[in-house]
């Protein structure tokens, strides 16, 4: 009971209760620190900054999987076609993210995480907003180019500025509730995508971003650890990525947690976005749709990721809660298979999208095992390049398909991908309640 308490507290302090309630709450002055009103204040308001902004994002991101079969039969795009160009414009999305993954997190260490914040989320506002106008599919590839590049900084510079923002007792709450609104982003697309043109779903998501841009611009302040690195003789930041690079030791980290997180996408791209693919292969009697599918998904996802979070500060441990997740996932993914109707595919996404939600401690993991010189590259490259291994997830799909079928073709795919996951867990350590003040 004192364990609950303890945590009730930190959620209710990082909402702005008294230091005197957080301690009735159960904890500790010297655990959460001296904290006053005006800097309780501002780290509410970045976590709400940046929480908003992955709304944004994650709305965006999941959108083109829901209106990809309605928007390109209307560019005059259908059946066999229509999945070829659905597969091409999900990789260049993906793609654009890789490259603006590399970019926001090198934008991010060299001028700050809040200019990165500012920055990523003009872009791609303005982008999906062009989005709702094209006129051919060239138009919308190119678009979904730079959405991609765009959408690429959100999370990584939320969660590197967070995590050096607020006390580390507060930070796994914090990145936990940025996810947790994230997630309810994706679901509120599942829901714009079914019910409103596909236009006027684009229209949607870049108007509320540009809403965001300016609160961000209001009331972001930047991270007092990227000042006080900034403020070090002869230190110069941008420089993360070749430091990673030349680095064995840096790399082969960045490699594992890379990995570890891949599961979450492969199945995203699988078994959401190529929903009526997968009704099809296992002989579902009715159609399966995409917007469906994701609805399921990702209220487990939102729900996932606030429990992963929760259930990861009260075991005081991110490495236990990911491998359960990690084999979870790979447990239900193997029971979809096998579905037999699209009641049953959907009831398992939503179970999928629970075990998904390790996303939260992922990206907290990704930022406490790297220096406050390289923070915010990796905490932006990483879940790009998560994401941008849909690229040849779906293409090894694609090549296998003709070979094996699509469901086998999926196996043979995911078996690899979860190897190498639990794999890459095993090297890491554990790091909760790490001191970030530190430089690799």
């Amino acid at each position: 009971m004192l364990a609950v308490l303890r945590h009730v507290g930190a959620l209710r302090l990082l909402c702005g209760c008294s230091l005197q309630q957080a301690v009735l709450a159960g904890i500790s002055s010297r655990a959460l620190g001296s904290v006053n009103p005006a800097t309780r204040k501002a780290q509410l308001l970045a976590v709400l900054a940046a929480a908003l902004g992955y709304f944004v994002d994650l709305y965006d991101i999941v959108l083109f999987g829901v209106v990809r079969v309605a928007s390109l039969r209307e560019l005059g795009l259908d059946g066999a076609a229509n999945t070829d160009w659905g597969i091409a414009l999900l990789n260049l999305q993906m793609s654009g993210m890789l490259i603006g993954g590399v970019f926001w997190g090198w934008f991010g260490d060299r001028y700050g995480r809040r200019q990165a914040l500012i920055a990523t989320i003009a872009l791609y506002s303005l982008a999906n907003i062009a989005n709702a106008y094209v006129s051919s599919v060239e138009q919308y590839a190119l678009l979904r180019l730079l959405a991609g590049i765009g959408l690429a900084g959100e999370l990584g510079a939320g969660i590197t500025l967070i995590s050096e923002s607020l006390p580390r007792r507060l930070r796994g709450y914090g990145t936990t509730l940025i996810s947790f609104l994230g997630l309810v982003g994706a679901l509120a697309a599942s829901y714009a995508g079914q019910w409103l043109p596909w236009r006027t779903a684009y229209l949607l998501g870049g108007g509320a971003g540009l809403l965001v841009l300016l609160l961000r611009l209001q009331v972001l302040s930047e991270s007092p650890l990227f000042l006080r690195e900034r403020g070090l003789p002869g230190v110069r930041g941008g420089e993360g990525l070749r430091r990673l690079l030349g680095s064995r030791r840096l790399r082969r980290r960045f490699l594992a947690v890379t990995w570890i997180g891949v599961p979450i996408w492969y199945a995203s791209a699988l078994f959401v976005n190529f929903a009526p693919e997968y009704g099809k292969a296992l002989g579902h009697a009715q159609p399966l749709l995409v917007g469906e599918a994701l609805r399921w998904q990702a209220l487990g996802l939102a729900l996932g990721s606030g429990c992963s979070g929760l259930v990861s500060e009260w075991l005081r441990s991110r490495r236990r809660v990911l491998a359960v997740a990690l084999l979870a996932l790979l447990a239900l993914s193997l029971g979809l298979m096998r579905s037999d109707g699209p009641e049953r595919y959907c009831q398992l996404l939503f179970l999928i999208g629970l075990a998904q939600g390790y996303w939260t401690v992922f990206v907290t993991l990704a930022a406490e095992q790297f220096g406050t010189n390289l923070r915010a590259t990796v905490t932006t490259i990483v879940p790009n390049l998560v994401r941008a291994a849909t690229v040849p997830v779906t293409l090894g799909v694609k090549l296998l398909w003709p070979l094996l079928g699509l469901v086998s073709a999926t196996l043979v795919i995911g078996g690899l991908v979860f190897a190498l996951a639990l794999l890459a867990l095993r090297r890491l350590p554990e790091s909760y309640g790490r001191d970030l003040d530190y430089r690799d």
